[in-house]
């Protein structure tokens, strides 16, 4: 058997043979000349005596630790989409986004023309006590020039960021000064956070958008909602849309807020794992808070519970597109070599018994494509074209009907809104020309623009400053021709997202999000409940 021929066949082996930890040392010995059949096999298992055949006997010099390196992914297609294995290379950035923070220098950057532009400064970060500030260039990190030379996002991360306490030296462009100006900067702990903002949307009804749930989650959305509340919030809407999941606990104490004791939020089960039940405790600080909840197709796991709790206890509402569909729970297994792997060891199932996790019989690659097969299918536009089977019928604790079958089908259903696509949007869009317009207005007119301090502020100047007209301008310029046809239909989106853009630029997330929300549709679904005199149990009987 030659070498491409081993290639094809033994590596799903060899895998196996790692990942149940059964990779056996050099235990036969080598005589020159020495047969295959020669070399019995000390153990009984066949992936094992592969292992040591192909160790002992290959034809060539052969790497096992890379066979199976590049092996054991492959393999693990073969259980379900969510088992995985983690090289020890990426283990730390993994260990980043679920601890919520990183080293680095604290700036937020995006890339325009080969230039590294400054967008916001971590408050209280190395960068911003040695007065790096927004709108500044960087042109060199420890002496070598990174700008003008086709850099990347993922390059310029990986020369910034850097243990805590290390040292680094960037030379930087500003405005008005000719000379670079140089920096040495001692990396530190930057924050990853995952509420992006929570605010007022008026008087009775705050917001709060959670994008993971990591280990600092919970905290901040406590930090959130006790904000919301000393507002006076009545009301409270948790965005959940587009947020992948992430720690099981940090979901089922947020959940625990607004659940009396006793109520169920979540248990699990698998082939090996008996059923394990958590329940909300006494002591909730949302007790007293109407709750709305929104999902979209790109929700998943931890956020599928949040809202499958909620359902299910008729404890609020959902609003959205039905959820991602992501039921399976992994543990993390490390090896020697800072690797690990994450098997899925049981499902997710919410109070009423419903299993969150969608089929995944046809592969991964069916799973994965199935986003796009309920755009093709209409679903995105069309509740009625989502159809469950009566043997997945479940009830809630009033005794209204939901489905299980993968995902959480939301009580008011919102189309995703297609109505302001136009072509000119669509070329402006991929050119990303709201985004550059947006940093380059803020550049020039940082000064100006730093004397408003809320959303309202922003809308009204630049309504003044006459900005989507600078805009259709400055499109021109980049090579998209105006279009009075497609600003007809796309004007509002655009206009809305570059004053968003600008006020995020300067003020943040708190600036950007209450001026969105002008075309978020779904947001506005929920503000409509949120000011509906009705009850709640009134909404949701509407449902059925």
């Amino acid at each position: 058997m030659n070498r491409k021929q081993i290639s094809i066949y033994l590596p799903i082996l060899i895998a196996v043979s790692v990942v149940t930890g059964i990779l056996l040392g050099n235990n036969l010995s080598r005589n020159q000349g020495a047969s295959l059949q020669n070399l019995a096999p000390t153990k009984n298992n066949k992936l094992s005596t592969i292992i040591e055949l192909i160790s002992q006997a290959y034809v060539d010099s052969v790497s096992v630790d890379e066979l199976v390196e590049n092996t054991i992914p492959e393999l693990l297609k073969n259980l379900d989409p969510h088992t995985a294995y983690i090289p020890a290379r990426d283990m730390q950035e993994v260990h980043e986004e679920m601890q919520g923070n990183f080293g680095g220098i604290g700036v937020q950057f995006s890339i325009h023309n080969d230039t590294v532009q400054v967008i916001d400064v971590v408050s209280g970060g190395p960068s911003s006590r040695l007065g790096i500030l927004p709108g500044d260039r960087i042109v060199t990190v420890n002496d070598s020039v990174i700008a003008g030379v086709d850099i990347k996002n993922q390059d310029v991360l990986t020369v910034l960021r850097g243990e805590k306490g290390t040292k680094v030296r960037i030379g930087v462009k500003r405005k008005s000064i000719k000379d670079l100006i140089e920096f040495e900067i001692t990396r530190g702990d930057i924050p990853i956070y995952s509420v992006d903002v929570s605010y007022m949307i008026d008087e009775t009804t705050g917001f709060v958008k959670v994008n993971r749930f990591a280990e600092k989650t919970y905290d901040e959305f406590i930090q959130a909602i006790a904000k919301l509340k000393s507002s006076g919030a009545q009301k409270i809407i948790v965005d959940l849309r587009g947020n992948p999941g992430g720690y099981l606990m940090a979901v089922v104490n947020m959940v625990n807020e607004f659940l009396p004791e006793g109520d169920q939020i979540v248990y699990t089960e698998g082939n090996s794992q008996a059923r394990k039940t958590y329940t909300a405790t006494k002591g909730g600080i949302a007790l007293d808070n109407e709750v709305i909840v929104l999902i979209d197709e790109y929700s998943a796991s931890a956020s599928e519970i949040f809202a499958g709790a909620i359902q299910d206890n008729d404890r609020g509402i959902v609003v959205g597109r039905r959820s991602f569909g992501k039921g399976l729970v992994q543990e993390q297994i490390p090896f020697r070599d800072g690797s690990a792997l994450r098997l899925t060891v049981a499902r997710y199932y919410t109070p009423s018994g419903r299993s969150i996790q969608k089929p995944y019989e046809e592969g991964n690659m069916d799973y994965y494509h199935d986003i796009m097969k309920r755009a093709e299918h209409g679903e995105f536009q069309v509740a009625d074209s989502i159809q469950f089977a009566d043997s997945l019928k479940y009830e809630t604790s009033s005794g209204r009907t939901v489905y299980g079958g993968g995902g959480i089908m939301p009580d008011y259903f919102v189309a995703a809104d297609t109505s302001g696509y136009s072509d000119y949007y669509s070329k402006i869009t991929q050119k990303a020309l709201v985004y550059h317009f947006a940093f380059q207005y803020s550049d020039i007119n940082r000064e100006k623009l730093k004397e408003m301090k809320t959303a309202a502020e922003f809308v009204d100047y630049l309504n003044r400053d006459q900005i989507m007209d600078q805009f259709i301008v400055y499109a021109e310029k980049e090579g998209v021709k105006n279009d009075p046809n497609g600003l007809a239909a796309s004007g509002k989106i655009i206009d809305t997202q570059i004053k968003a853009y600008i006020a995020r630029n300067i003020i943040g997330e708190e600036g950007f999000f209450p001026i969105i929300k002008e075309i978020d549709e779904t947001l506005k679904e929920a503000i409509r409940l949120s000011h509906s005199k009705k009850q709640l149990s009134q909404l949701l009987a509407v449902t059925n």
